[in-house]
């Protein structure tokens, strides 16, 4: 009788996306730069502004004080 190993199947290797060259504009770079700080501000803009609870600031001032 032959036994199998069980096995988890094997994952494709994943591609890593093509470089441009050093020398390259660096148009494409400002442009990913504003999609990506345009995507962080919709993201995280509401979570910034919310008020920090006065519990964690208190934490915070003992520590400094510490």
């Amino acid at each position: 009788m032959k036994h199998f190993a069980m096995t988890r199947p094997r994952q494709p290797a994943p591609v890593a996306a093509p470089r441009m060259p050093r020398d390259a504009d660096a148009v494409p770079d400002a442009a990913f730069d504003l999609w990506l700080q345009r995507s962080l501000h919709q993201l995280f803009d509401k979570v910034a502004k919310e008020p920090i609870p006065e519990r964690l600031l208190r934490l915070i001032e003992d520590n400094r004080s510490k």
